[in-house]
């Protein structure tokens, strides 16, 4: 079997465990929720969330090799029922299922996806961004903490329709009457 090598718009760097864990907790995910990873990796942060708060994850990753490997990473841990992988590029997929979603992208990636996150998640979405922000959204929280290496870390956590400045803006225009359309 050949596998296809697709484009990455960013490196992999694997995010330390108890970052991603913090991070989780931070979000408040529990077993009700369903947690995006854009650009998986090994999928450790879907496994963390369906091992640790019983989520379902979906892990979405443009490395077709990469993809192999969350799936033998998540059936490993004895989570790969509660977990879907896509290999695909997350410009391409459908958001709307996530009640989280994580990123550990570049700023600039970031900005990019922005109108795909307000235009395609519900209200109320947690978003949980590393180390960099998502340009002029409002973070309802800052998280700055250590990793094992001593690097401090920020963990950002956004809400949609809080946090990003279309829908705040059309909520509020509904709220007075005004057509938002």
């Amino acid at each position: 079997m050949k596998l296809e090598r697709k484009k990455r718009i960013a490196p992999w760097i694997p995010t330390p465990i108890e970052i991603i864990v913090e991070a989780l907790k931070y979000a408040n995910v529990s077993e009700e929720d369903v947690v995006y990873d854009l650009g998986a990796g090994d999928g450790r942060v879907v496994i963390l969330a369906a091992k640790l708060f019983g989520a379902r994850g979906v892990a979405i990753e443009v490395d077709e090799r990469m993809c192999v490997v969350i799936e033998a990473n998540a059936k490993e841990y004895g989570v790969l029922d509660k977990i879907k992988v896509l290999c695909d590029d997350f410009f391409n997929v459908d958001l709307s299922d996530a009640t989280v979603v994580y990123m550990y992208l570049y700023r600039s990636i970031n900005e990019m996806l922005a109108s795909k996150l307000s235009r395609e998640l519900n209200d109320y979405t947690r978003i949980i961004t590393i180390d960099f922000p998502i340009p002029n959204w409002i973070p309802v929280g800052i998280k700055r903490l250590p990793d094992r290496g001593g690097m401090i870390r920020t963990i950002y956590l956004y809400v949609v329709g809080v946090s990003d400045p279309n829908r705040r803006v059309k909520r509020i225009k509904n709220s007075i009457g005004i057509d938002a359309s």
